[in-house]
């Protein structure tokens, strides 16, 4: 028998030595049925099943699909820009040759000879930022980085 214990707080009962004046008995009552929650029981019961919107669609498909987008472009890009090499204050920016220097020259004859467009004391000073220099003596056999006119 399912019932629920219902109580009764009209009915004055009196206890000996120091109880309470009033107790509480309980009066048992029957209990409503339980209502099953069951996908069967909710569609015999006349509702109608969950019908998506064309908003609830766009919702649900479009925009995990747009982001998932955006993701695979920007990691393509990512991986496919070409590498540079970073150019910072001390970089020339110019494109160079190798040239070996030779018994008896100088950086200034080397210059000269380099690109004669161009003031000389300007082409010096490119080999000294290309070669990384700490001296304007250069040995013969040495290898060095000369900018290309232009």
């Amino acid at each position: 028998m399912n019932a629920t214990p219902v109580f009764d707080f009209t009915t004055p009962r009196i206890k000996r030595a120091g109880a309470a004046a009033h107790s509480v008995r309980p009066v048992w009552a029957p209990r409503a049925p339980q209502v099953a929650h069951t996908a069967a029981a909710i569609r015999s019961a006349g509702r109608a099943p969950l019908h998506l919107t064309r908003r609830g669609r766009f919702l649900l498909v479009g925009v995990p699909l747009m982001l998932a987008a955006i993701v695979v472009l920007v990691l393509a890009g990512f991986f496919t820009a070409p590498a540079q090499a970073s150019v910072g204050p001390g970089s020339v920016g110019v494109h160079a040759s190798m040239v070996t220097v030779l018994t008896g020259q100088t950086l200034w004859s080397i210059a000269s000879t380099a690109d004669s467009t161009r003031d000389p004391r300007e082409v010096v000073a490119d080999i000294v930022e290309l070669n990384g220099l700490s001296t304007s003596v250069v040995q013969p056999g040495q290898q060095l980085f000369v900018p290309l006119p232009g």
